[in-house]
Protein backbone atom coordinates (compact mmCIF):
# COMPACT_ATOMS: atom_id res chain seq x y z
CA UNK A 1 0.00 0.00 0.00
CA UNK A 2 1.35 3.45 -0.92
CA UNK A 3 0.85 6.35 1.54
CA UNK A 4 1.20 9.82 0.08
CA UNK A 5 2.70 12.72 2.02
CA UNK A 6 -0.37 14.92 1.77
CA UNK A 7 -2.03 15.08 5.16
CA UNK A 8 -5.41 13.80 4.02
CA UNK A 9 -3.93 10.84 2.18
CA UNK A 10 -1.67 10.05 5.15
CA UNK A 11 -4.61 9.81 7.57
CA UNK A 12 -6.63 7.71 5.15
CA UNK A 13 -3.64 5.40 4.70
CA UNK A 14 -3.17 5.01 8.45
CA UNK A 15 -6.86 4.29 9.00
CA UNK A 16 -6.83 1.61 6.30
CA UNK A 17 -3.66 0.11 7.77
CA UNK A 18 -5.14 0.02 11.28
CA UNK A 19 -8.34 -1.59 10.01
CA UNK A 20 -6.31 -4.17 8.12
CA UNK A 21 -4.22 -5.01 11.19
CA UNK A 22 -7.35 -5.28 13.30
CA UNK A 23 -8.87 -7.74 10.86
CA UNK A 24 -5.72 -9.81 10.85
CA UNK A 25 -5.60 -9.86 14.65
CA UNK A 26 -9.17 -11.14 14.81
CA UNK A 27 -9.35 -13.98 12.36
CA UNK A 28 -10.34 -17.60 12.23
CA UNK A 29 -7.63 -20.24 12.14
CA UNK A 30 -7.46 -22.19 8.89
CA UNK A 31 -5.51 -25.44 9.00
CA UNK A 32 -5.16 -28.62 6.97
CA UNK A 33 -5.11 -31.88 8.89
CA UNK A 34 -4.33 -35.36 7.65
CA UNK A 35 -4.96 -38.77 9.18
CA UNK A 36 -5.11 -42.35 8.00
CA UNK A 37 -8.53 -43.62 6.97
CA UNK A 38 -9.09 -47.36 7.27
CA UNK A 39 -12.10 -47.24 4.98
CA UNK A 40 -10.15 -45.44 2.25
CA UNK A 41 -6.85 -47.21 3.02
CA UNK A 42 -4.88 -43.98 2.75
CA UNK A 43 -4.28 -40.66 4.45
CA UNK A 44 -7.05 -38.16 3.91
CA UNK A 45 -6.70 -34.37 4.07
CA UNK A 46 -9.30 -32.03 5.53
CA UNK A 47 -9.42 -28.26 6.01
CA UNK A 48 -10.52 -27.22 9.50
CA UNK A 49 -11.65 -23.61 10.07
CA UNK A 50 -11.76 -22.62 13.74
CA UNK A 51 -13.28 -19.36 14.97
CA UNK A 52 -11.18 -16.87 16.90
CA UNK A 53 -10.52 -17.84 20.52
CA UNK A 54 -12.23 -21.20 19.97
CA UNK A 55 -10.38 -22.68 22.95
CA UNK A 56 -12.03 -20.28 25.38
CA UNK A 57 -15.56 -20.04 23.96
CA UNK A 58 -16.79 -23.43 25.17
CA UNK A 59 -18.38 -26.05 22.96
CA UNK A 60 -19.07 -25.14 19.35
CA UNK A 61 -21.41 -26.43 16.62
CA UNK A 62 -19.89 -27.92 13.47
CA UNK A 63 -20.74 -27.49 9.79
CA UNK A 64 -19.32 -29.99 7.31
CA UNK A 65 -18.83 -28.19 3.99
CA UNK A 66 -18.43 -30.36 0.89
CA UNK A 67 -16.80 -29.45 -2.43
CA UNK A 68 -18.02 -30.30 -5.90
CA UNK A 69 -17.00 -32.58 -8.76
CA UNK A 70 -13.32 -32.27 -9.78
CA UNK A 71 -12.52 -30.28 -6.62
CA UNK A 72 -10.84 -31.13 -3.34
CA UNK A 73 -10.77 -30.27 0.37
CA UNK A 74 -9.16 -26.86 -0.27
CA UNK A 75 -11.73 -25.61 -2.81
CA UNK A 76 -13.95 -23.62 -0.48
CA UNK A 77 -11.24 -21.70 1.32
CA UNK A 78 -9.43 -20.96 -1.97
CA UNK A 79 -12.46 -19.96 -4.03
CA UNK A 80 -14.45 -18.26 -1.24
CA UNK A 81 -11.93 -16.96 1.36
CA UNK A 82 -14.78 -15.23 3.21
CA UNK A 83 -15.74 -18.65 4.56
CA UNK A 84 -13.16 -18.10 7.31
CA UNK A 85 -14.89 -14.91 8.41
CA UNK A 86 -18.21 -16.77 8.57
CA UNK A 87 -16.70 -19.17 11.10
CA UNK A 88 -15.97 -16.12 13.26
CA UNK A 89 -19.34 -14.51 12.60
CA UNK A 90 -21.37 -17.55 13.63
CA UNK A 91 -18.91 -19.05 16.14
CA UNK A 92 -18.91 -22.37 14.34
CA UNK A 93 -16.27 -24.90 13.31
CA UNK A 94 -16.27 -25.48 9.55
CA UNK A 95 -14.87 -28.78 8.29
CA UNK A 96 -14.05 -29.24 4.59
CA UNK A 97 -13.30 -32.92 3.86
CA UNK A 98 -11.93 -34.34 0.65
CA UNK A 99 -14.51 -36.05 -1.55
CA UNK A 100 -12.17 -36.98 -4.38
CA UNK A 101 -12.25 -35.81 -7.99
CA UNK A 102 -15.45 -37.83 -8.47
CA UNK A 103 -16.01 -39.65 -5.17
CA UNK A 104 -19.63 -38.56 -4.76
CA UNK A 105 -19.51 -39.02 -0.97
CA UNK A 106 -20.94 -42.54 -1.14
CA UNK A 107 -19.65 -46.07 -0.55
CA UNK A 108 -18.93 -47.55 -3.93
CA UNK A 109 -19.94 -51.20 -4.40
CA UNK A 110 -17.51 -51.25 -7.33
CA UNK A 111 -14.37 -49.53 -6.00
CA UNK A 112 -13.35 -50.72 -2.52
CA UNK A 113 -11.03 -47.73 -2.12
CA UNK A 114 -13.85 -45.22 -2.66
CA UNK A 115 -15.77 -45.40 0.62
CA UNK A 116 -16.35 -41.72 1.30
CA UNK A 117 -19.61 -42.24 3.18
CA UNK A 118 -17.88 -44.34 5.83
CA UNK A 119 -14.85 -42.03 5.92
CA UNK A 120 -16.93 -38.95 6.72
CA UNK A 121 -19.60 -40.40 8.99
CA UNK A 122 -17.67 -43.09 10.86
CA UNK A 123 -14.13 -41.69 10.90
CA UNK A 124 -13.98 -37.94 10.30
CA UNK A 125 -16.92 -36.91 12.49
CA UNK A 126 -15.61 -38.81 15.56
CA UNK A 127 -12.08 -37.51 14.89
CA UNK A 128 -13.29 -33.89 14.87
CA UNK A 129 -15.30 -34.44 18.05
CA UNK A 130 -12.24 -35.92 19.76
CA UNK A 131 -9.84 -33.14 18.80
CA UNK A 132 -11.96 -30.00 19.06
CA UNK A 133 -14.50 -28.53 21.53
CA UNK A 134 -17.68 -29.70 19.80
CA UNK A 135 -21.06 -30.61 21.26
CA UNK A 136 -20.81 -34.02 19.66
CA UNK A 137 -24.49 -34.43 18.78
CA UNK A 138 -26.76 -34.08 15.73
CA UNK A 139 -28.49 -30.95 17.09
CA UNK A 140 -25.22 -29.07 16.79
CA UNK A 141 -23.95 -30.72 13.62
CA UNK A 142 -24.91 -29.85 10.03
CA UNK A 143 -23.69 -30.70 6.56
CA UNK A 144 -23.87 -28.74 3.30
CA UNK A 145 -22.17 -28.56 -0.07
CA UNK A 146 -22.25 -27.56 -3.73
CA UNK A 147 -23.04 -29.65 -6.83
CA UNK A 148 -21.57 -33.12 -6.11
CA UNK A 149 -21.24 -31.88 -2.53
CA UNK A 150 -24.87 -30.79 -2.50
CA UNK A 151 -25.79 -34.35 -3.37
CA UNK A 152 -23.35 -35.60 -0.73
CA UNK A 153 -24.76 -33.37 2.01
CA UNK A 154 -28.35 -34.48 1.43
CA UNK A 155 -27.42 -38.11 0.91
CA UNK A 156 -25.27 -38.40 4.04
CA UNK A 157 -27.79 -36.51 6.16
CA UNK A 158 -30.73 -38.66 5.01
CA UNK A 159 -28.80 -41.90 5.48
CA UNK A 160 -27.31 -40.79 8.83
CA UNK A 161 -30.00 -38.82 10.59
CA UNK A 162 -28.51 -39.80 13.94
CA UNK A 163 -25.34 -37.92 12.93
CA UNK A 164 -26.63 -34.75 11.21
CA UNK A 165 -29.55 -32.58 12.24
CA UNK A 166 -29.57 -30.26 9.23
CA UNK A 167 -28.47 -30.37 5.60
CA UNK A 168 -28.06 -27.85 2.82
CA UNK A 169 -27.60 -28.23 -0.92
CA UNK A 170 -26.31 -25.60 -3.34
CA UNK A 171 -26.88 -26.55 -6.99
CA UNK A 172 -26.97 -30.17 -5.91
CA UNK A 173 -27.10 -33.16 -8.24
CA UNK A 174 -30.19 -34.60 -6.58
CA UNK A 175 -31.08 -37.19 -9.25
CA UNK A 176 -28.08 -39.28 -10.30
CA UNK A 177 -30.21 -41.23 -12.79
CA UNK A 178 -30.37 -38.07 -14.88
CA UNK A 179 -26.57 -37.97 -15.06
CA UNK A 180 -25.97 -41.54 -16.22
CA UNK A 181 -22.81 -41.91 -18.26
CA UNK A 182 -21.22 -38.72 -16.96
CA UNK A 183 -19.24 -37.29 -14.04
CA UNK A 184 -17.65 -40.64 -13.20
CA UNK A 185 -20.73 -42.01 -11.41
CA UNK A 186 -20.79 -45.22 -13.44
CA UNK A 187 -17.31 -46.06 -12.13
CA UNK A 188 -18.75 -46.02 -8.62
CA UNK A 189 -22.17 -47.59 -9.13
CA UNK A 190 -21.70 -49.55 -12.35
CA UNK A 191 -23.59 -48.79 -15.59
CA UNK A 192 -27.09 -47.40 -15.08
CA UNK A 193 -28.45 -49.76 -17.75
CA UNK A 194 -27.29 -52.72 -15.64
CA UNK A 195 -27.98 -51.38 -12.13
CA UNK A 196 -30.94 -48.95 -12.32
CA UNK A 197 -32.14 -49.85 -8.81
CA UNK A 198 -28.72 -49.12 -7.37
CA UNK A 199 -28.71 -45.67 -9.00
CA UNK A 200 -32.16 -44.90 -7.62
CA UNK A 201 -31.07 -45.97 -4.14
CA UNK A 202 -28.34 -43.33 -4.33
CA UNK A 203 -30.50 -40.53 -5.74
CA UNK A 204 -32.02 -37.96 -3.38
CA UNK A 205 -35.20 -37.75 -5.43
CA UNK A 206 -35.92 -41.39 -4.58
CA UNK A 207 -34.92 -41.20 -0.89
CA UNK A 208 -37.52 -38.78 0.48
CA UNK A 209 -39.54 -41.71 1.87
CA UNK A 210 -36.81 -42.01 4.52
CA UNK A 211 -37.73 -38.59 5.88
CA UNK A 212 -40.32 -37.79 8.51
CA UNK A 213 -41.38 -34.16 8.63
CA UNK A 214 -38.92 -32.15 10.71
CA UNK A 215 -36.57 -35.12 11.12
CA UNK A 216 -34.02 -33.04 9.22
CA UNK A 217 -33.86 -29.30 8.72
CA UNK A 218 -33.37 -28.84 4.97
CA UNK A 219 -32.40 -25.95 2.73
CA UNK A 220 -32.09 -26.33 -1.05
CA UNK A 221 -30.75 -23.61 -3.34
CA UNK A 222 -30.25 -23.63 -7.12
CA UNK A 223 -29.90 -20.95 -9.77
CA UNK A 224 -32.62 -20.65 -12.41
CA UNK A 225 -30.07 -21.05 -15.23
CA UNK A 226 -28.26 -23.99 -13.65
CA UNK A 227 -28.23 -27.22 -15.68
CA UNK A 228 -29.41 -28.98 -12.49
CA UNK A 229 -32.30 -26.58 -11.91
CA UNK A 230 -35.07 -28.92 -13.10
CA UNK A 231 -33.75 -31.67 -10.83
CA UNK A 232 -33.94 -29.33 -7.85
CA UNK A 233 -37.44 -28.15 -8.74
CA UNK A 234 -38.51 -31.80 -8.97
CA UNK A 235 -37.08 -32.45 -5.50
CA UNK A 236 -38.81 -29.37 -4.13
CA UNK A 237 -42.16 -30.57 -5.52
CA UNK A 238 -41.56 -34.10 -4.20
CA UNK A 239 -40.87 -32.76 -0.69
CA UNK A 240 -44.01 -30.64 -0.87
CA UNK A 241 -46.01 -33.69 -1.94
CA UNK A 242 -44.52 -35.71 0.92
CA UNK A 243 -45.25 -32.82 3.31
CA UNK A 244 -41.61 -32.47 4.32
CA UNK A 245 -40.86 -28.94 5.51
CA UNK A 246 -37.86 -27.35 3.82
CA UNK A 247 -36.54 -24.04 2.51
CA UNK A 248 -36.23 -23.76 -1.27
CA UNK A 249 -34.36 -20.83 -2.80
CA UNK A 250 -33.88 -19.95 -6.44
CA UNK A 251 -32.69 -16.78 -8.11
CA UNK A 252 -30.92 -15.80 -11.34
CA UNK A 253 -27.64 -17.67 -11.59
CA UNK A 254 -25.71 -20.55 -13.10
CA UNK A 255 -23.46 -23.38 -11.91
CA UNK A 256 -20.67 -21.04 -10.82
CA UNK A 257 -18.59 -20.03 -7.81
CA UNK A 258 -20.15 -16.58 -8.01
CA UNK A 259 -23.52 -18.15 -7.26
CA UNK A 260 -22.16 -20.40 -4.50
CA UNK A 261 -20.28 -17.57 -2.81
CA UNK A 262 -23.69 -15.95 -2.38
CA UNK A 263 -25.52 -19.17 -1.52
CA UNK A 264 -23.27 -20.11 1.36
CA UNK A 265 -24.25 -16.94 3.22
CA UNK A 266 -27.93 -17.92 3.16
CA UNK A 267 -27.22 -21.51 4.09
CA UNK A 268 -24.89 -20.71 6.98
CA UNK A 269 -27.49 -18.30 8.36
CA UNK A 270 -30.02 -21.15 8.10
CA UNK A 271 -27.65 -23.43 10.04
CA UNK A 272 -27.03 -20.71 12.62
CA UNK A 273 -30.76 -20.51 13.33
CA UNK A 274 -30.93 -24.31 13.53
CA UNK A 275 -28.14 -24.38 16.12
CA UNK A 276 -29.74 -21.57 18.12
CA UNK A 277 -33.02 -23.47 18.35
CA UNK A 278 -31.28 -26.46 19.86
CA UNK A 279 -31.17 -26.57 23.66
CA UNK A 280 -28.30 -29.03 23.84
Amino acid sequence: MQIRTKKGHLWIGLIILLCYCGQKAKAATVDTVSFYSQSMDRKMKTVIILPENYKTTGKLPVVYLLHGYSGDYSDWIKKVPAVASYADQYKVIIVCPDGGFAGWYLNSPVDKHSQYETFITAELVPWVDQHFPTYGNRDKRAIMGLSMGGFGALYLAIEHQDTFGAAGSMSGAVDLTGLAGSFGIDKLLGPYSKYPKRWEEHSILYLTHKLVNDSLKLIIDCGASDFLYQQNVALHKKLLYDKIDHDFITRPGEHTWTYWANSIQFELLFMHHFFDLSKN
